[in-house]
C-alpha cells in the first residue's frame, strides 16, 4: 500500500514538472484587451510589472467607461500618455501625452472622430496589444505607432510614410484623464534632441507632481511652444496650459523614436532613470526585455488548462501586476505624501493603493507569489502614515483621495505580519493600524464607544460598520500576537459590532437610527449610489460581509439550515435595480454581484455549512458567464487587480474568504494542474484528477500523500511546498468537507 502511494506521488511530481517545462512563453496567453470594453476600465498599452510607466493610447473621452483613457468601442486616438489607471471607477493620470502627426500643424485636440484637431481614427484590425508592447496604425496620418517600456521610461517608435509632409509631434501637458487638469507646467528644449519639463496637476488625487525628460532620435527642426493656443517665443516656457509642437526635417529612415523618462522628484532624476534603464535606442531589444520581465512574473504560477482558460488566467494574473506601481527613482528617491523628497529609501516606494478592493484577494495573492514585494507595500504604507498622519485609504501619486470606506491598509499589514513577514518596523505597524481605528471621523467615533453608527447621522452607515468590523478583527489578531491583552479584548468586541445591524425579523443587515429603531421604509433590493446605508450595494449584498466571523453570522440566522436557505435566496431573488443604483452593481446572479468587490467571498460561504458543492456550482457559473477572453470579458471594474485576483485564486481551487486568517477555502479548480513557484527552490504542486465541465465537484483530496478531508487549506501549508491532488467527480461528495470538523474556521 505504501509502495503504491510512493509511485502515485512520483507520478504527480513528474507530470506537473513535465507540463511546466513545456510551457515557457506565458506572455503568449496574455491579451491586454480583455476587460477594455464595457465597465472593465483596464489599462491598454505597454508597461512592465509594477512599473511607474503605463504608456498607452487615449481615446476621445466619452464618459465613465473611459476611466483608463481607453475603451474598446472607440475608434479614435488623441495621443499616447505615460501614466494610466487600470480598472478604477474614477479617471485620472494621463500625463505627458504625445501625438505624432503629418501635414498642417494643428495644436487643438480633436473633439470628434471626423472633426478638426489632431487625432486619428484607427481599426482594431491594425492594433496589437501584448504584455509590454502595443502598436496601432493611425489611419489619418499613415503612421504606425509602437510602444514599449521599462520601469520608468516609455519608448515610442513611429514609422512614417515615405516622404511624409511636415512630420511632427504634439506634446500635450494640459489635459489628463477624467478629472485631471494641469495646474503648473514647464517645457524647455536643452539641446537638439532633448526636451525636459514638469507637470503638476489636480484631479482625483489633489496634488500630483511629475518631472520628465523627452529624448528624440531625430534633431528638432522647429519647436513651437504654446500657452493654451497662444504661441510663445523662446525654448523655455512655464504656465498652466502648455503644449509644444515639435517639427522635424524629413525623417531619416522613416522612423522616429522617442524615450520619455519620468520622476516624481526632479528632472535630474528623470535623466538618471533614462541613463540607467534605457541608454540605447534598440526598440526590439526593449520589447524583448519587457516580454522577459512579464514572462518571469507570470511564470510564478504555471497552469495546465484549456486554451481559453489559459488566456483568461494569464491575462488576469497580468492585470494583478499593473499596480501598485513604482513611485520612486532608480536611486530610491521618492516624493512623500507631505511633498518632501526622501532620498535613497531602504524600500521601493509605491503608489496606487485601491485598498477597499484589493485587501480582499489581490493583496493576499502577493503574500504567495510576490513575497519580495510585501515589505515594500507595508513600508510604503508606514511611510504614508508618518507623512500624512494616517495609513492610506485610496492613495494615488503621493496624495490621499480618501475614496471608499474602511481603513483597509489594516488587513494588508496584519496579514503580512501574521504570515511571518518582518521586513518592516512591527511596533510602528501596530501603532499605525491602531491609530486607524481611533480616528474621529466617518462614524468611527461611535464604534470606539462600542455603539452602532446611527444612519441619521452618518451616510453608508451599514457598509462602514461592517468594513470597520473586519479591520478591527485584524487589529485584535495582531494585538493578540503581540501579547497586547487589553487591546485584543477591546478590538475583539468591536469586531463583533456587526451584530448591531442584523434585523432578526427581516434577516438583513439594516441601518439603525440614533434611537435604536430601524430606518424605514426598507427594501432589501433598493440601492442608491453612495446615498443610502450601503456602499455601491444593497442589503442583500451586504448582509454577508462578515468574513471574520462566518460562524457568528450563521448563529444570527439561527443555524446552518436557515443560513443556507437565505444564502440560496440571494442567487435567486431578482435584483430590482434602477437608474439610482450604482453602475458598479454588475455581474448579477439574482442579487449576487460578481462585478463588485464586497460580494467576492460569498460563493465560498457554503463551505461553512458543509455544502461545498454549491460553491462549485457558483464558481463554474461565474466562470462561464462573467470571465471571457473577449474585450467585454470582465463584468465590472477590474479595480486595480481585485477582479482578476478573484479569478486567479478561484482557478487554482481556493480563495481567502477571511483576508487575514491565513486560510483559503476550497471551491472548484478551473485548471487541470498548477505549480506555484515559492522561491528558494520550493514549489506547491496542484494535480487535479478528472477535471471537466461535468466533473466540477471535489470528491477527495490527498495532501503530500495523505488523505485530506478539510474544505480549507492553510497558507503555511502552501508555503512549505509539497503536492496536493484534487480528485473531481460529476456528483457532490457525501463526505468531503461535510463534517463540522472539516469546515473552515473563519476567525482563526
Amino acid at each position: 500500500m505504501q509502495f503504491k502511494k510512493i509511485i502515485l506521488l512520483l507520478f504527480v511530481v513528474l507530470s506537473v514538472n513535465t507540463f511546466a517545462q513545456q510551457k515557457t512563453n506565458f506572455t503568449q496567453y496574455v491579451d491586454p484587451l480583455i476587460g477594455s470594453a464595457q465597465h472593465g476600465h483596464v489599462f491598454v498599452g505597454a508597461n512592465v510589472p509594477f512599473g511607474a510607466v503605463q504608456l498607452g493610447p487615449n481615446n476621445i473621452m466619452e464618459g465613465w467607461d473611459w476611466c483608463s483613457g481607453y475603451n474598446y468601442v472607440s475608434n479614435t486616438i488623441t495621443g499616447f500618455a505615460h501614466t494610466h489607471l487600470s480598472g478604477t471607477g474614477i479617471g485620472d493620470l494621463g500625463d505627458i501625452s504625445i501625438m505624432p502627426a503629418t501635414g498642417k500643424l494643428i495644436v487643438e485636440k480633436g473633439k470628434t472622430a471626423d472633426g478638426e484637431g489632431y487625432l486619428s481614427k484607427f481599426s482594431h484590425q491594425n492594433e496589437k496589444a501584448k504584455a509590454g508592447y502595443y502598436s496601432v496604425l493611425l489611419d489619418k496620418y499613415g503612421i504606425k505607432a509602437e510602444l514599449t517600456a521599462t520601469e520608468r521610461v516609455g519608448f515610442h517608435q513611429y514609422t512614417f510614410e515615405k516622404n511624409a509632409k511636415n512630420p511632427h509631434i504634439i506634446i500635450d501637458l494640459i489635459e489628463g484623464i477624467g478629472w485631471d487638469k494641469a495646474v503648473e507646467c514647464s517645457l524647455k528644449q536643452v539641446d537638439a534632441t532633448t526636451i525636459v519639463g514638469h507637470r503638476n496637476s489636480k484631479g482625483w488625487a489633489n496634488d500630483q507632481r511629475l518631472f520628465f525628460v523627452i529624448k528624440l532620435s531625430q534633431p528638432v527642426k522647429n519647436l513651437v511652444l504654446y500657452d493654451s493656443t497662444v504661441v510663445k517665443s523662446g525654448k523655455d516656457l512655464k504656465g498652466k496650459k502648455l503644449k509644444a509642437a515639435v517639427e522635424f526635417a524629413a525623417i531619416a529612415g522613416d522612423k522616429l523614436q522617442i524615450k520619455v523618462a519620468l520622476s516624481p522628484v526632479s528632472i535630474e532624476n528623470a535623466l538618471l532613470n533614462l541613463k540607467t534603464e534605457l541608454p540605447g535606442w534598440d526598440f526590439s531589444s526593449t520589447v524583448k526585455a519587457a516580454d522577459s520581465k512579464w514572462n518571469a512574473a507570470l511564470s510564478k504560477v504555471k497552469i495546465d488548462a484549456s486554451g481559453t482558460t489559459k488566456k483568461i488566467f494569464y491575462t488576469a494574473l497580468y492585470h494583478t501586476m499593473v499596480a501598485p506601481s513604482l513611485y520612486n527613482d532608480v536611486n530610491k528617491d521618492y516624493l512623500g505624501s507631505d511633498k518632501k523628497v526622501y532620498r535613497k529609501a531602504a524600500f521601493n516606494n509605491l503608489t496606487t493603493f485601491s485598498l477597499w478592493d484589493t485587501y480582499r484577494a489581490a493583496n493576499p495573492l502577493f503574500t504567495i507569489i510576490h513575497q519580495d514585494k510585501v515589505s515594500d507595500v507595508v513600508n510604503t504604507m508606514l511611510a504614508i502614515y508618518k507623512q500624512q498622519g494616517k495609513l492610506p485609504v485610496w492613495h494615488l501619486m503621493g496624495s490621499e483621495t480618501n475614496t471608499m470606506v474602511g481603513y483597509h491598509a489594516v488587513p494588508v499589514i496584519v496579514d503580512a505580519y501574521l504570515k511571518g513577514y518582518r521586513g518592516f518596523d512591527v511596533n510602528l505597524a501596530y501603532e499605525a493600524v491602531k491609530q486607524s481605528a481611533m480616528q474621529k471621523t466617518n462614524g468611527i467615533e461611535y464604534i470606539q464607544e462600542l455603539k452602532h453608527i446611527p444612519t441619521d447621522k452618518v451616510e453608508e452607515s451599514v457598509a462602514k460598520a461592517l468594513e470597520y468590523a473586519i479591520d478591527d478583527y485584524c487589529i485584535a489578531m495582531m494585538a493578540k500576537a503581540l501579547n497586547k491583552t487589553e487591546d485584543y479584548k477591546y478590538f475583539s468586541k468591536r469586531a463583533q459590532l456587526y451584530k448591531e445591524y442584523f434585523d432578526h425579523d427581516s434577516q438583513f443587515m439594516r441601518g439603525k437610527l440614533s434611537d435604536g429603531k430601524w430606518r424605514t421604509p426598507f427594501s432589501p433590493v433598493a440601492a442608491k449610489h453612495r446615498g443610502d446605508d450601503y456602499t455601491e450595494g444593497n442589503a442583500w449584498q451586504y448582509t454577508w460581509l462578515v468574513p471574520q466571523d462566518v460562524e457568528g453570522l450563521i448563529k444570527l440566522f439561527g443555524g446552518d439550515q436557515p443560513f443556507t436557505k437565505k444564502l440560496d435566496s440571494l442567487f435567486i431573488v431578482p435584483s430590482g435595480l434602477n437608474e439610482a443604483s450604482s453602475p458598479d452593481i454588475s455581474g448579477l446572479i439574482g442579487n449576487y454581484a460578481q462585478g463588485n468587490e464586497p460580494g467576492h467571498h460569498i460563493p465560498y460561504l457554503y463551505a461553512y455549512v458543509g455544502q461545498p458543492w454549491k460553491t462549485a456550482d457558483l464558481i463554474r457559473k461565474i466562470d462561464d458567464e462573467f470571465y471571457t477572453a473577449k474585450p467585454d470579458g470582465l463584468c465590472g471594474n477590474e479595480d486595480v487587480g481585485q477582479m482578476s485576483a478573484w479569478y486567479v485564486f478561484s482557478s487554482l481551487g481556493f480563495y481567502p474568504v477571511n483576508p487575514a486568517n491565513g486560510a483559503y477555502v476550497f471551491g472548484t479548480p478551473l485548471v487541470k494542474d498548477a505549480i506555484i513557484e515559492l522561491g528558494a527552490g520550493k514549489k506547491f504542486n496542484i494535480k487535479v484528477v478528472d477535471n471537466s465541465a461535468e466533473n466540477k465537484y471535489i470528491q477527495k483530496i490527498v495532501l503530500n500523500g495523505k488523505p485530506y478531508s478539510k474544505s480549507f487549506l492553510l497558507h503555511k501549508t502552501i508555503m512549505a511546498g509539497g503536492n496536493i491532488q484534487i480528485f473531481m467527480g460529476s456528483k457532490p461528495s457525501e463526505t468531503w468537507g461535510v463534517k463540522a470538523e472539516d469546515r473552515p474556521v473563519s476567525g482563526k
